[in-house]
C-alpha cells in the first residue's frame, strides 16, 4: 500500500512516498517554503508566505498524483498550531489542494520524531537524547533501547532564534553571549533531566544536523547522502561551528555541503549544539536520516496509527 505524507515545516516542507508494507521509499522531496518567513515572531502566517505553501503543496499534489497515491497523511507542525491565523490557513488550503491538515501538538511531534528515529537506528542501552531543531519548535526526547524516557517540545525553534537573536552577520559575540544566556534558561529543564539519566550522546535529526552531516561526509571524501547511521565526532562538529560563527553568509555557502535553506539558521542551531555538548560533557554525536515524517509512516505507537486510520478514510 503506497502512503504519501507532507510535513508542513516552519521552513521545509518535505514530500516522502513509500510502500508501507515492504518499507521502501519510491519518493523523497523537500522545498525550502519558509512559512514562518515574516510572521511566526508575530504569531501569524504572512499572506505571501501561505501563497508559497499553496505552491509547494500543488507541486506535491502533482507528483502524489503520478505515482498513483490515494492515501495522504499532511501534518502541520509549529508555525501553524501557534497562528492566530491558523483555521484560515488550513481552510485554504482545503480549498485550494484539497488537502485535509492535522496539527500537531508539540507533544505528538515529539513522539512522531521518536518513532522515526528508533525506526532508523539502534539506540543504546545507556539513555541518550534525541534533538530535532525545527524552524519554530525543538524537541528533546531521552530514550534507551527500550523506551522514551521523557519528550519536551519547546517553542524556541532556529527561525525564531534567529530573528531574536542573529542581528549581525557573522554573528556577533554579543549575539552569542545574548543567545547562550536564553538557551540556559530555556533548556533548564533539559539539562536537569539529562543529568538525571546520565546522558552522554546526541542523536540529531533533520534540518540543521542533514546539513551538518552532509558538510562533515564531503569534507572526509564521502558522498553527502543521508540514508545512513553517521557519527558526527566532536572535534570536527566543534570545528565546523567555529567556521560557521565567524563566517558571513557568503562565506558559508562556500562551504561544501552547504544549501541556501539552511545558511542562514544553521548558525543558532549550531550554537544550541555546542551549548547542549559543552553543558552535558556530550561525548557521542551521530544523525538519523528519519525523523517526523517516517515516524508517520512507520511509527509503531497509537498515535501514528490513529492518523492513518482517520486520514485513510476520509
Amino acid at each position: 500500500m503506497l502512503q504519501a505524507v507532507i510535513d508542513i515545516g516552519t521552513n521545509t516542507f518535505n514530500l516522502i512516498i513509500a510502500n508501507r508494507l515492504t518499507e521502501e521509499i519510491l519518493h523523497k522531496e523537500k522545498l525550502a517554503v519558509r512559512l514562518g518567513k515574516g510572521g511566526i515572531s508575530k504569531g501569524i502566517i504572512a499572506d505571501d508566505a501561505a501563497e508559497r505553501a499553496i505552491q509547494a503543496l500543488l507541486k506535491y499534489k502533482s507528483t502524489i498524483e503520478k505515482f498513483k497515491v490515494e492515501n495522504v497523511i499532511v501534518t502541520a507542525t509549529s508555525a501553524v498550531r501557534n497562528a492566530q491565523n491558523k483555521n484560515e490557513f488550513i481552510q485554504k488550503v482545503l480549498t485550494e489542494t484539497g488537502f485535509e491538515v492535522q496539527i500537531l501538538s508539540g507533544d505528538e511531534e515529539a513522539n512522531l520524531i521518536y518513532q522515526g528515529v528508533k525506526h532508523f537506528l539502534k539506540i543504546g542501552t545507556q539513555p541518550e537524547l534525541i534533538i530535532d531543531i525545527g524552524g519554530g519548535s525543538i524537541e528533546f526526547i531521552v530514550a534507551n533501547k527500550d523506551e522514551a524516557l521523557w519528550m519536551k517540545s519547546l517553542e524556541i525553534g532556529g527561525q525564531r532564534l534567529m530573528d531574536k537573536f542573529h542581528k549581525h552577520d557573522p554573528i556577533s559575540n554579543e549575539d552569542i553571549d545574548r543567545l547562550n544566556a536564553f538557551l540556559k534558561e530555556q533548556l533548564a529543564e533539559v539539562f536537569e533531566v539529562c543529568g538525571k539519566y546520565q546522558v552522554k550522546a546526541i542523536i540529531g535529526s533533520a534540518g540543521s544536523f542533514d546539513t551538518l552531516e552532509d558538510m562533515y561526509l564531503l569534507k572526509v571524501g564521502g558522498e553527502a547522502v543521508s540514508n545512513q547511521n553517521c557519527d558526527l565526532p566532536i572535534d570536527y562538529f566543534q570545528s565546523i561551528c567555529t567556521d560557521l560563527i565567524t563566517k558571513n553568509k557568503e562565506e558559508r555557502m562556500q562551504i561544501p555541503g552547504m544549501i541556501a535553506m539552511r545558511v542562514d539558521m544553521i548558525v543558532v542551531s549550531s550554537l544550541l549544539i555546542k551549548l547542549l555538548i559543552e553543558t552535558l560533557g556530550i561525548v557521542n554525536l551521530r544523525v538519523s536520516a528519519y525523523a517526523l515524517k517516517e515516524g508517520v509512516l512507520f511509527g509503531d505507537n497509537d498515535m501514528a496509527g490513529s492518523i492513518h486510520q482517520t486520514l485513510k478514510h476520509e
